[in-house]
């Protein structure tokens, strides 16, 4: 990934831009139909981990669930209201979720802690190969957004105001606390580590609608979310108090210096949230994931759906951020492709 990929401003024209140029770019070369339903997938049940009410993670779960149920691939399919990344993660490996939309960064640790946990962790780690257990991805759906959030009439007005103040930094079991951490810790505001700062960031494990809870009540002075643009919880918290955001931008770098190239550079752009400016931030890979041993006719059907049947896919909320482009589906951050995704892409691709 490069540091200066960036994200268009116009984004409503890139939705339509998008629609059209799929369905052009892909004329002839669409993969073939869905299958028709066969008595197996119609008792087959699967569920999506998703995220919190009012972020991107559900919306999209939900809508994905609602088209595998709608095109056949199985008789039901049920999204998972959870925390986010961490968590869906989890789930896949317990064996609680079929799919997860999950954060690259997070993906990416867990498929490292897998790797160094070896056989007897229980699931192999994950591969091109892997057979069982391990998590494998279907493609990357979306463009995640960090967004650092202060009250509009709060003093805080760049990163560096935040030394000392309480900040919620996503759930527990979030893929925002995640890359909140990380971020902070490349600032050198963290309280962590060997290069602890003076007057350090207070990092609270608060997910969304907490946070914004604890924004509003003053109790914290600044929220961090990764999502889509907007999330909808975001966007009635902002008509009710008044929100800010802070440029992010400047600590990419010594992000993805300290803890890999997951990092880009993306613009919220302006009026995304009323009367907000456009804002730089961190932008992070989505990816739809599942276990290696998930059945290679349900992953080759459900890339099917993520190309044929985009504009079911894609939140009703969204602007037009990049979500499941043709060109963009198999760059995964590293986390490898399901064997039966990948041969499904192939067959689109050549």
């Amino acid at each position: 990934m490069a540091d200066a990929r960036t994200t268009d401003a116009h984004l409503p024209s890139r939705r339509t831009a998008f629609k059209a140029g799929l369905a052009l770019g892909l004329s002839g070369l669409l993969l073939p139909t869905l299958n028709a339903c066969t008595p197996e997938d119609r008792s087959r049940t699967v569920t999506v981990a998703g995220g919190e009410p009012g972020g991107f993670y559900l919306e999209f779960s939900t809508l994905l669930a609602e088209s595998l149920q709608r095109h056949g691939v199985v008789g039901t399919a049920v999204p998972q209201v959870t925390g986010g990344s961490l968590e869906n993660l989890q789930r896949l490996l317990a064996g609680d979720a079929t799919f997860a939309v999950a954060l690259a960064d997070a993906a990416a640790q867990q498929a490292a802690q897998q790797a160094a946990a070896g056989p007897s962790s229980g699931a192999s780690a994950p591969g091109p190969s892997s057979g069982a257990g391990g998590i494998v991805a279907l493609g990357k759906v979306y463009e995640n957004y960090v967004h650092c959030l202060v009250r509009k009439d709060s003093a805080i007005r760049s990163f560096a105001d935040l030394a000392g103040k309480a900040v919620a930094i996503g759930e527990a079991g979030s893929g925002t606390s995640l890359t909140a951490h990380r971020v902070i810790a490349a600032s050198g505001l963290s309280a962590a580590g060997t290069t602890a700062a003076d007057n350090p960031v207070r990092e609270l494990n608060l997910g969304l609608n907490n946070g914004l809870a604890a924004l509003k009540e003053r109790s914290v002075d600044a929220l961090f979310w990764s999502g889509g643009v907007p999330t909808a919880a975001i966007t009635a918290a902002n008509k009710e108090m008044g929100l800010a955001m802070i440029d992010l931008s400047a600590l990419i770098r010594q992000t993805r210096a300290q803890f890999g190239a997951f990092y880009d550079r993306v613009l919220i752009p302006e009026n995304s949230y009323e009367g907000i400016p456009g804002v730089w931030t961190v932008g992070v890979a989505n990816l739809l994931l599942c276990r290696g041993d998930l059945d290679e006719r349900i992953v080759k059907r459900t890339v099917e759906l993520l190309v044929d049947q985009a504009q079911e896919l894609i939140p009703r909320s969204s602007l037009g951020v990049q979500f499941l482009s043709p060109e963009t589906l198999i760059n995964t951050a590293g986390v490898p492709l399901h064997p039966a995704a990948a041969a499904a892409y192939r067959d689109l691709h050549g």
